[in-house]
């Protein structure tokens, strides 16, 4: 028979107590004793009273035989003594004015398996967790595992408020074995009354059920609830969303729900700024409403200045607007209208841009979101081949899945970002397709997680148009904070002979990669080494011809509440200037 031994020794001074000496002897299911003894909490609080320690005491016989039980050992014994009588004995309220000492005493005794189990009855289908069964060790976690499978699977069939009924548990101690027997209410097959809806102030009720999406009158499932859930949430427009069972059976076997709300402030500013050695300064801010018509629609201004006393050309200005209404044909989809004024001044174009764009994004499942719509953009654009101005209708379709733990400071997971945005002149002079690919992912390393790699894949092509026909904003470039660091922003395209001049343009095809190793030296504080590739090419199959460069860096990431600052410091990896420059980027997030 095994002992598990606590000896704790408190010398009290005239303010209070301070611990003098804590042991435990034996391994035996010590870390979950040592957890879930309150004395062992009050060692490290000096300010502890003698009141303290008695109350403590005598909450620790529950807790410690809790402990134990959880660990499989169901005839054990626990003795505390405060100054040689047990706790269980002493008043809290006459404590002594001074404790000397103070000693827990556990003896585990045998561990017991499981005997005979059974939890009955149970839906067809439903699986308990094999670690309760007969012959395993018994510990009481497992038991109420098993229990909450169980009703976990008549729930999933409709039945909400399925129930422990009875239960019988016996210790044999002769056989050091534990009999379980647990019978199962089921209780009545439900399905969804009305959403009850308090908190709501500025959203109508009428819009937040139809952005729940609580199928009312079909047959009851978590599954829904979760998924309603999650869709308010998903609005921005709450600060709290819980959703509750009614208490009891409504007329005709119907549930209703009740959703808590409340409201946040329906307004939200905010700003950002990015700095780079060569792209020079980044300065955006946006202006968001989160309830503009009363049925959760958001609306968000944005606002940028890009090139700030770079050396990527001019400064690039861009005003953009989007509109979103939840709960547009369907819990699932939402109507956006986009729109767009902007001027991008880079090397090799100059484009002064108005968009808009009218479209529905449908949430299919767990992380991924497809997006289709239709689009209407004109623009003058000046390049080194001509100076045009032209109109497409663009017919964009995007498919998003993410699975990452964090969309700013990812350490396990993967992100999947595909683009396709087929578009045609309405003057016949150009039409084609721009696809683009972004893919990412992340693991992390021991328990701590402390290190993690992540990588990065691209790809882009453009069909159907040639370097001359397509828009300069279509094309490909590589080179900066997006592509390959260290090397100089869009310092990578298509050379090409005009006469006697050379003339760089974008190409049709880019691949590129992005490989990182982050290393948590503190808390909060990570250093970061990255290498970067990428590749641009004149026809519409990546990697088939065209030139490639690379970079290498290191890095350091500070944590905030909001993602972590960025500070890269980067040169060429490739090419006759390797090594010979270096190139600064700070800003908010990881690199990707």
């Amino acid at each position: 028979m095994k002992k598990i031994w606590f000896i704790m020794a408190f010398i009290l001074g005239a303010s209070g107590a301070a611990a003098q000496d804590v042991q435990l002897v034996s391994d035996t299911a010590r870390g979950a004793l040592d957890e879930a003894s309150l004395l062992r909490d009050l060692a490290d609080k000096p300010d502890a009273v003698p009141q303290d320690y008695i109350a403590a005491a005598r909450a620790d016989y529950r807790r410690l035989l809790t402990a134990l039980y959880a660990a499989g050992y169901y005839a054990g014994t626990v003795s505390i003594t405060i100054d040689g009588v047990e706790a269980a004995a002493l008043d809290p309220l006459s404590a002594p004015s001074a404790i000397n000492e103070i000693a827990i005493r556990v003896i585990a005794g045998p561990r017991f398996t499981f005997g005979a189990v059974r939890i009955a009855p149970l839906p067809p289908q439903a699986v308990l967790p094999d670690e309760f069964a007969t012959g395993e060790i018994a510990q009481s976690g497992r038991i109420e595992g098993a229990v909450a499978a169980g009703l976990t699977s008549w729930r999933a069939q409709g039945h909400a408020k399925a129930r422990a009924a009875n239960q019988q548990i016996i210790a044999r101690h002769a056989d050091n074995q534990l009999d379980v027997d647990v019978v199962l209410a089921p209780g009545p097959r439900l399905r969804f009354g009305a959403l009850q809806v308090t908190g709501n102030k500025a959203v109508s009720t009428d819009r937040i059920r139809q952005i729940a999406g609580l199928p009312s009158g079909a047959v009851y499932t978590p599954d829904a609830i979760a998924d309603a859930l999650q869709r308010l949430r998903r609005t921005g427009t709450f600060d709290s969303v819980a959703l509750t069972e009614a208490d009891t059976v409504g007329p005709g076997d119907t549930l209703d729900i009740n959703a808590q709300l409340a409201e946040g402030k329906p307004r939200r500013i905010g700003f950002g700024i990015e700095l780079s050695s060569i792209e020079g300064v980044t300065v955006s801010s946006f202006w968001l409403h989160r309830n503009l018509l009363g049925g959760a629609e958001r609306l968000r201004i944005d606002g940028e200045i890009a090139g700030i006393e770079g050396e990527t050309g001019g400064v690039d200005y861009a005003l953009r607007g989007n509109f979103v209404r939840p709960a547009t044909f369907g819990p699932d989809t939402e109507l956006f209208i986009r729109g767009e004024i902007s001027r991008e001044d880079e090397p090799d174009y100059l484009i002064d841009k108005i968009a808009t764009e009218v479209g529905f994004s449908r949430i299919l499942g767990d992380g991924l979101t497809v997006e289709v719509g239709v689009g209407l953009l004109t623009a003058r654009e000046e390049t080194a081949l001509s100076t045009r101005e032209y109109t497409l209708l663009t017919l964009p379709l995007k498919a998003t899945l993410d699975r990452r733990d964090s969309p700013t400071n990812a350490s396990t997971g993967y992100y999947i970002d595909v683009h396709s945005t087929p578009f045609v002149g309405l003057r016949g002079d150009v039409s084609g397709a721009r696809f683009f690919a972004d893919a990412r992912a992340y693991y992390s390393f021991g328990v701590t997680r402390r290190l993690t790699f992540a990588a990065r894949g691209q790809l882009g092509s453009l069909a159907g148009a040639g370097i001359d026909e397509a828009p300069a904003d279509y094309l490909f470039y590589s080179g900066g904070g997006g592509t390959v660091r260290g090397q100089p922003y869009k310092s990578l395209g298509i050379d090409r002979i005009i006469g006697t001049e050379t003339v760089t343009t974008g190409g049709t095809s880019f691949a590129g990669a992005q490989l990182e190793a982050r290393f948590a030296l503190r808390d909060k504080i990570a250093l970061v080494g990255f290498y970067d590739i990428g590749h641009v090419g004149d026809t519409a199959v990546p990697l088939e011809d065209g030139d490639w460069h690379a970079g290498a860096g290191i890095g350091l990431r500070y944590d905030t509440g909001i993602g972590p600052i960025r500070l890269d410091i980067a040169t060429p990896a490739s090419g006759d200037n390797a090594g010979e420059s270096v190139q600064v980027y700070i800003g908010i997030g990881q690199a990707f």
